[in-house]
């Protein structure tokens, strides 16, 4: 099953096609800016029955020419992609005549590793194809820790805190992150919005998601988009739970499901209030419907 963090580091190029050429130049590869882009079918299924899918694919038209972008997510090691992806570069030269690039993303830098070595397809006599991925992992993408840093560039924001959200620097990221995202203006906020749910989405379930939600709870509460108002009703509802562990209020699985299954902002910051003094979860859910 795909996970929300296998879709947010192929999404991101989706959302802003140049991060490709800003976070190209750490693996010392200048590729021009793309000057139109296309976003092309992910499908690459022929007649035969056997379904291949690319997770992003693009089609970027620069001052040098125009080539097609393969981006794949990928998790962990399979000794089956490099197959897949050969096939998938030969299939979108063959269907539509232009260069092809593959680009794999990977939050773990063994896969990246493993990823970006070149593979020869053929007998050792002649190879008669050679795999050559570009690969951006960890330790190919800058930490970003100054907000000024991640207000002239978000996007490649949002990909530094998915490829470290395991190191002691995601921390540091997130913050300028959030507070790169507050600068914004109001008429941002639906863009906002998009790069809160892609960096959530990157965190995966890691510690650093936890602290996402605590700064999207806090940091950002200004924001009206849906995302945001999801992650602050996630953020208070386990501050909730937090308080009242610590008070030794007896909590019950239903109460636990009542409290994180509410949306409603209003409730929740009520139920937080009387969690502080309350004896009972029965005091908490007193006269509320949450």
């Amino acid at each position: 099953m795909v996970s929300s963090s296998h879709e947010a580091l192929h999404r991101i190029f989706q959302k802003d096609p140049g991060l490709f050429a800003r976070a190209a130049r750490n693996l010392g590869v200048a590729f021009p800016p793309p000057l139109t882009t296309t976003e092309l079918s992910t499908d690459l299924t022929e007649t035969q029955p056997l379904e291949r899918r690319v997770d992003t694919l693009l089609r970027m038209d620069t001052e040098d020419g125009s080539f097609v972008l393969a981006v794949e997510s990928q998790g962990e090691p399979d000794p089956r992609k490099p197959a897949s992806w050969a096939y998938y570069l030969a299939h979108v030269y063959a269907k539509y005549r232009i260069p092809p690039v593959l680009l794999v993303v990977c939050a773990d830098r063994g896969t990246a590793e493993w990823a970006g070595r070149q593979v020869d397809i053929g007998p050792r006599q002649w190879p008669s194809l050679t795999l050559r991925p570009l690969v951006l992992g960890p330790d190919d993408v800058p930490v970003i820790a100054s907000p000024d840093e991640a207000a002239r560039d978000i996007p490649l924001t949002v990909l530094s805190a998915a490829l470290h959200r395991r190191d002691p620097d995601a921390d540091a990221i997130l913050n300028a992150l959030a507070k790169a995202l507050k600068g914004l203006s109001a008429d941002d906020e639906s863009t906002a919005g998009t790069f809160i749910e892609l960096t959530e989405q990157g965190l995966g379930k890691t510690p650093a998601a936890e602290i996402w939600r605590h700064l999207m709870a806090v940091d950002l509460s200004f924001f009206q988009s849906e995302t945001a108002q999801r992650l602050r009703a996630e953020g208070r509802a386990e501050d909730i739970l937090v308080l009242l562990s610590h008070r030794g209020v007896e909590v019950t699985d239903g109460d636990r499901d009542r409290i994180a299954d509410c949306g409603d902002p209003d409730v929740l910051s009520l139920w937080f209030t009387r969690a502080i003094t309350a004896t009972s979860a029965a005091e908490v859910f007193a006269d509320t419907t949450g």
